[in-house]
């Protein structure tokens, strides 16, 4: 039997039947987090954001002032796991998803990851692969800040070798743990510098906020240790550029996108949030979809 309260009471008519919108979880508060939820907000969604949660409340108490609709703040993960929500979007760390992903699915929701370099490590990919499997739910995962990924994954079995140049102002990539350990200055990069290349796997973990769509690449294609990743720090780009170089038995793949970083958070791009707003609405939508 349907219960429907006044969060749920909500029809959009799609060719004469009435169809109850998603109710949306966010997990992440941050810019990401604030984009979704806004478009959510606005109707761009067809969807209801009934809760959310960050780790820092001050981030939760200040989105929901921002929304027409306000959610519901939840004080911990695990109550946002069991919430009356049909999907829960990650929009907060790599960690977040290694830490919460298996509880969110063991509750019955569906999940999109934003922070998909979490999955490169085996043990989580695995323990989110066998969650859906177990629960019967979906995960989703955004395309991101690039092109291509439905063309990657239809020659997946006929590639020989997967490239991904990415491109950023130093700015970006304050912060990295890479960091941590390198000489490397970034105050004192004045011309287009190779400062990471090697295999997607140690990229997004050296890069966790930078270089997500690596961790994309991996998973639509060849692997995580046989996808390469370069990455230029160029003081005098304001863009984040992406360029894929895929060659096999199928032919060539050549892909260039030039992101304008969100105005809100340099780091990310923003057809990054365009395409995590683009995911929901198909998920949340009824209409026809276009592409692989």
């Amino acid at each position: 039997m349907l219960v429907a309260n006044n969060v749920d009471n909500r029809f959009n008519v799609v060719y004469g039947r009435r169809n109850i919108l998603k109710r949306i979880g966010l997990l992440g508060c941050g810019a990401i987090g604030t984009e979704i939820a806004t478009a959510v907000d606005s109707g761009k969604i067809p969807a209801k954001l009934t809760h959310v949660f960050d780790f820092s409340k001050e981030s939760s108490e200040l989105l929901a002032s921002k929304l027409k609709n306000k959610p519901v703040i939840t004080e911990n993960v695990g109550l946002l796991a069991a919430s009356p929500v049909d999907l829960i979007v990650e929009a907060a760390s790599q960690d977040a998803v290694r830490d919460n992903a298996l509880s969110i699915l063991q509750n019955r929701k569906d999940l999109m990851i934003m922070s998909v370099g979490a999955l490169l490590d085996e043990s989580i990919f695995d323990i989110v692969v066998e969650g859906c499997r177990d629960f019967n739910k979906r995960v989703y995962l955004p395309s991101g800040a690039i092109a291509g990924l439905d063309a990657i994954r239809a020659v997946k079995d006929e590639l020989d070798s997967l490239m991904l140049v990415t491109t950023k102002n130093p700015k970006a990539l304050r912060g990295a743990k890479f960091f941590e350990t390198s000489k490397i200055n970034l105050d004192d990069i004045t011309e287009p510098a190779v400062i990471y290349e090697g295999a997607a796997q140690d990229a997004v973990k050296m890069f966790p906020a930078n270089i997500n769509v690596a961790a994309l690449l991996s998973l639509a294609g060849i692997g995580s240790e046989k996808t390469r990743v370069k990455l230029v720090a160029d003081s005098k780009t304001d863009k984040n550029t992406h360029e894929i170089e895929a060659s096999g038995k199928f032919g060539r793949i050549s892909i260039k996108v030039e992101n304008v970083p969100s105005p809100s958070n340099p780091k990310t791009s923003r057809l990054a949030i365009l395409s995590a707003v683009e995911c929901l609405r198909k998920i949340c939508g009824s209409e026809i979809n276009i592409g692989t």
